[in-house]
């Protein structure tokens, strides 16, 4: 008795060492499931097709698609009632695959003899030779209808760079006929065709190009065959009316940035004054941004005019922030070197306070009350200064 269980046992052993061999190498999608349709075992093709969504004891129904969970709790229970217990049931659904997405397929199911599992196959939908036929007459009517309402060119040539399919109601727009290239050589017909070489190595290709005032975006993509490739299909899109919009955007920030410009001149403009003199009024608020500007326009007016002295009058300034003081202290120490002086005229209190508990160095800075004593002072040094280098 004892002999007979361990020989019982010894089969039941090599019973699961065949059954993992032959699902291992078995190329069909095979399971095995319980009878309320727990997943217990399946094929290495089953896992490669649904990767890490099959889980042991997972239930099919977890990973069928809502809308075919019905049909396939309905064929589940034609297994269980009696009378089919023996006869195959067969059900067409969709099973979700790991990056979520469905795929569809046709599932044979079978009760095992004792009824305590539920054998299982997936296969691919069989397909009538007519859905393959509408199939194509579909995808037929869409490329037709965009090729004559919308602006491009599909064209494919072999891999010699013969013509073999040239339509599309892009061709107008270069006085062409559909079919007129096939059978002639791109290389022949068109000059610079480095990109196309490159594509028919088998690198896809992204370019722009121009014909007559006509803007085109190409790709051109390598067709292969058992990994070489045969050919190539070419789809160049018109983009003429994108490309002058863009123009038409550039010109208009260019336009705008004059303005722009000329708002800043016109905000910090550099009056001569005087012959050597220079003067800048400031109004309004004061920020570091125009600060910047002030001291761009004002030394390079001073290089061009050889000034003697810059007044920057702060009549029409309230307050400055911090940073604008500094600034200001910078603009001085820019002017002399230079070769010019800096004069600071106008400062209101509010102003002067700011600088002086900012604890700036103002020993430097040449101050005068208004315009007019600046303008004076400016003219003074002048006056002394040409009689002394006309005696040299």
């Amino acid at each position: 008795m004892r002999k007979k269980n361990g020989s019982r046992a010894l089969l039941n052993s090599g019973g699961e060492v065949l059954l993992d061999s032959f699902l291992a190498s078995c190329p069909e999608m095979l399971f095995v499931a319980g009878v309320e349709g727990e997943l217990l075992r399946w094929s290495g093709a089953l896992g490669q097709a649904f990767g890490s969504v099959l889980k042991e004891n997972l239930r099919l129904a977890e990973i069928v698609h809502p809308a075919d969970r019905r049909a396939v709790q309905e064929g589940w229970s034609r297994l269980q009632a009696g009378k089919h217990r023996q006869q195959p049931v067969y059900i067409e659904c969709r099973l979700r695959r790991p990056e979520g997405a469905y795929r569809r397929v046709s599932c044979a199911l079978r009760r095992s003899r004792d009824g305590d599992f539920v054998h299982g196959s997936l296969s691919e939908p069989a397909r009538h030779p007519d859905e393959d036929i509408d199939e194509l007459r579909r995808r037929s009517k869409i490329l037709e209808a965009l090729m004559r309402n919308v602006t491009i060119c599909v064209w494919s040539i072999d891999r010699n760079g013969i013509f073999t399919y040239h339509d599309g109601k892009g061709l107008e727009l270069v006085r062409m006929k559909p079919g007129e290239l096939i059978g002639k050589s791109l290389f022949e017909v068109f000059e610079d065709t480095d990109e196309v070489r490159r594509a028919l190595e088998g690198t896809p290709m992204h370019t722009f190009s121009s014909q007559d005032d006509v803007h085109w975006e190409n790709w051109f993509v390598p067709m292969q065959d058992d990994g070489e490739v045969d050919g190539l299909i070419g789809f160049t899109l018109d983009v003429t009316e994108a490309k002058r919009a863009e123009q038409e955007i550039r010109s208009k920030l260019a336009q705008i940035e004059h303005q722009q410009q000329v708002i800043r001149d016109l905000s910090t403009p550099v009056i001569e004054v005087w012959d050597g003199v220079l003067t800048l009024p400031m109004v309004g608020v004061v920020d570091s941004v125009r600060v910047a500007d002030m001291m761009d326009g004002l030394l390079r007016r001073i290089a061009e005019k050889s000034a003697r002295f810059a007044i920057l009058d702060l009549t029409g300034v309230e307050v400055v922030d911090t940073k604008v003081a500094s600034h200001l202290i910078n603009i001085v120490s820019a002017i002399r070197l230079l070769g010019a002086e800096g004069i600071v005229v106008g400062i209101k209190p509010t102003v002067a306070h700011t600088m002086v508990s900012l604890g700036l160095d103002l020993s430097t800075v040449l101050t005068k009350a208004n315009l007019r004593a600046a303008l004076s002072f400016a003219i003074r040094r002048m006056s002394a200064a040409a009689p002394a280098s006309g005696g040299q």
